[in-house]
């Protein structure tokens, strides 16, 4: 089993307006562990640091400060390109991930070539149909034939797991895995990636903007404002009972049946008074200094990054 621990995860990115340049900081000093088993929702608004992340974990930007380190069982760092094969990313919008000119076999083939997993055609096409049975794609061998316009968009997002999961992956990035999909069929989506962490006690990384669907699928939620964690906790506390402003305003923006006022609001909710220096952490059950919350954080994972450096 493959365990991710995320300490003081810092990114800057330099801006340039005409002549002056200016650096813009996307994710402030977050740290968090995934574990097999488990998931881990980070929430917040667009342009609140959640893809920032989810491309610092699987290594398709750098971080500008922090670390992530990536661990087996025995403590022993996962790095190179089994790195790769460990952790892999379900994008947001599965028509845009796939390439519409390539069968589904290949999109779900051509992981298993690359990390090695098969090595002759007969057990490339017979590992690809047992993928696409994993993810309910039925019948499989029919699907395996078609071409990604030719599918739904439910059943495209259940390829694009398929193709994640497909070289061994322990530690899944989902970056909004169900907001492309209609909502019929997110309940579905989301049943069968919790179905597939079960099975496979995969560590999962669920970046969503939705509060239900974090309560519903998470284990654990950090709400992040501005690039910082303001909130923190077990699923339930966060959701039934926030404290920050910035969840509050998160969960009062959520469609609510039970809500009539809801319906005819006009106001905008003020947010110039939402402040990003201070976290609830529902483990402490206190306020505290994003800058000592971060700091708190940091040494829980001191062990584990002394372990690595050694």
């Amino acid at each position: 089993m493959t365990s991710v621990h995320v300490t003081n995860l810092t990114k800057d990115y330099a801006l340039r307006d005409g002549l002056r340049r200016r650096t813009l900081r996307a994710v402030d000093r977050v740290s968090f562990d995934l574990v097999p088993g488990r998931t881990v929702a980070l929430v917040g608004e667009s342009g609140s640091g959640k893809s920032t992340i989810a491309k610092l974990l699987t290594r398709l930007e750098r971080p500008s400060s922090g670390r992530v380190d990536v661990l087996l069982d025995d403590r022993t760092p996962v790095r190179g390109s089994v790195y790769r094969r460990h952790v892999q990313m379900v994008f947001q919008d599965p028509f845009a991930s796939l390439n519409p000119f390539h069968t589904v076999e290949h999109h779900v083939a051509r992981p298993l070539r690359l990390h090695g997993r098969t090595h002759d055609a007969a057990a490339t096409r017979a590992r690809v149909l047992e993928m696409l049975e994993r993810v309910n794609l039925d019948p499989a061998e029919a699907i395996a034939a078609r071409r990604p316009h030719e599918l739904s968009g439910g059943q495209r997002q259940r390829v694009a797991i398929a193709r994640a999961l497909a070289p061994g992956a322990q530690v899944l990035v989902a970056d909004e895995p169900v907001s492309m999909l209609d909502v019929s069929i997110r309940l579905g989506v989301l049943n069968l990636l919790g179905r597939l962490q079960r099975e496979d006690r995969l560590a999962v990384l669920y970046i969503t903007h939705d509060l239900a669907t974090a309560r519903h699928f998470s284990d654990e939620i950090l709400v992040l404002y501005r690039g910082r964690v303001v909130e923190r906790g077990p699923a339930d506390a966060v959701i039934l009972d926030p404290h920050h402003d910035y969840t509050k305003l998160l969960a009062l923006a959520a469609p609510d049946p039970d809500r009539a006022t809801s319906l005819v609001r006009t106001e905008t909710p003020d947010r110039s008074g939402i402040d990003n220096s201070v976290c609830y952490d529902h483990g402490l059950g206190a306020w505290v200094h994003v800058d000592e919350a971060e700091a708190a954080a940091a040494q829980a994972h001191a062990p584990v990054a002394r372990a690595v450096g050694a």
